[in-house]
């Protein structure tokens, strides 16, 4: 028996096969090509598959989705974004699998409860932050889905005092400030000539203004929507994974700062703000969860 996981993420195709304890093996990974995006998933998935029969197989995926119709619509894939039956096509290819669907941030929820930060915590918020902003909300030891699967959407949460223009059409959306694209692009806005996120942050790290003031307004957007979350959910743990959150204290310093001007009501002094312990790997990790729960169903 076979199970593997599937990443549509922010900036690449990732698949592998899953073992038991949820240990992924041989990743086969791939930049989002400009066309062609379900060839390429398959080709990946072939190759993770290695001619075995595969019984089931987690898909994680940049939002947003309708978890319910087994449909993808993630910004980063072009072709994809009026909508992508992925279940039905990763059924069409392999016939005996269980196939389950979760947006990235329920995915990294799932991991880190499974086999990181999280683990016997009942109430959590996860957070990716890379290319773009999701998360994903557990209560009561439970994944909050919601109704198309997309609960959890934290990056349009609205943060005080910014009015930058986000993707999805709105203004002062988290992922228009804190996301990695966002970053980025507001830091060449102010005159820095570089193109990418470790770019930036090591520019940061040695002392470079503008760069250091990207991820400081970064780090204080991210701090206050976290704040609002936890009062929201009545939470005291939030795991923080993705690119960008590995930036170090030029992000984590203001995040804090702001954490703590903001969560003052008297459930939230114990509020905890911590990196994914799953690393680059937190998103399969999830997605495996998801097959291996399919699979024993």
């Amino acid at each position: 028996m076979t199970v593997l996981a599937l990443e549509i993420g922010s900036s690449r195709f990732a698949a592998s096969r899953i073992a038991d304890d949820v240990s992924t093996d041989d990743i086969v990974q791939i930049p989002i090509p400009p066309s062609g995006a379900w060839d390429r998933c398959r080709e990946i998935l072939l190759e993770a598959a290695g001619g075995a029969e595969v019984t089931a197989l987690g898909i994680a995926s940049a939002g947003p989705i309708d978890m319910t119709a087994g449909v993808v619509a993630p910004a980063e894939v072009p072709e994809w974004r009026t909508g992508f039956g992925i279940v039905q096509a990763a059924q069409k290819l392999f016939p005996s699998a269980e196939v389950r669907l979760a947006v990235d941030g329920v995915c990294l929820a799932v991991a880190e409860q499974a086999y990181g930060a999280t683990g016997g915590v009942m109430d959590a918020l996860a957070i990716t932050v890379s290319t773009r902003i999701g998360g994903g909300v557990m209560v009561g030891g439970f994944t909050v889905v919601g109704r198309t699967g997309n609960a959890g959407n934290v990056g349009h949460v609205l943060v005080p005092g910014f009015d930058d223009r986000c993707v999805c059409g709105g203004r002062g959306c988290l992922e228009a400030v804190a996301s990695g694209t966002s970053v980025v692009r507001w830091a060449r806005e102010q005159g820095w000539a570089g193109t990418s996120v470790p770019q930036l942050v090591e520019a940061a790290r040695v002392g470079e203004d503008i760069p250091a003031a990207a991820l400081g307004r970064a780090g204080t957007a991210l701090g206050s929507a976290i704040a609002s979350a936890a009062a929201l959910l009545d939470i005291d743990l939030v795991v923080l994974g993705g690119s960008l959150a590995e930036a170090g204290p030029v992000l984590w310093k203001p995040l804090n700062e702001a954490v703590a001007t903001h969560a003052r009501l008297s459930f939230l002094p114990g509020l905890r703000v911590v990196p994914s312990q799953l690393g680059d790997v937190a998103l399969l990790a999830g997605a495996g969860v998801l097959a291996l729960s399919a699979q024993s169903a």
